[in-house]
């Protein structure tokens, strides 16, 4: 079996539905770690732990989208430099059983 052309919008969209899962893991390391951090800092005013955890939640709307349109493009662009070597080179071989 050999894949000589990738629909481009489907792997754009697995490309970014991938990073933005990973977006949101960094997101949430950064809400519990920037909340820790902190908690730990002491006082700087009463607003050094609050301004750290809506950092954490914005971080935690904010970096799945921008990951996932990063991961859409960068996954169309791929796609597209696939298809273009695939047609001069001649695509994957994949062995099944």
């Amino acid at each position: 079996m050999i894949i000589k052309k990738l629909d481009i919008l489907s792997v754009g969209k697995i490309t970014g539905i991938i990073a933005a899962a990973f977006g949101l893991i960094a997101g949430l390391l950064l809400l519990v770690f920037g909340s820790m951090i902190a908690g730990l800092a002491g006082s700087q005013g009463e607003a050094g732990p609050l301004a750290a955890l809506g950092g954490g939640v914005v971080g935690v709307i904010a970096l799945p989208i921008l990951y996932g349109i990063c991961g859409f493009v960068g996954g169309v662009i791929q796609a597209l430099i696939y298809n273009l070597a695939a047609g001069v080179i001649g695509g994957i071989r994949i062995e099944t059983e």
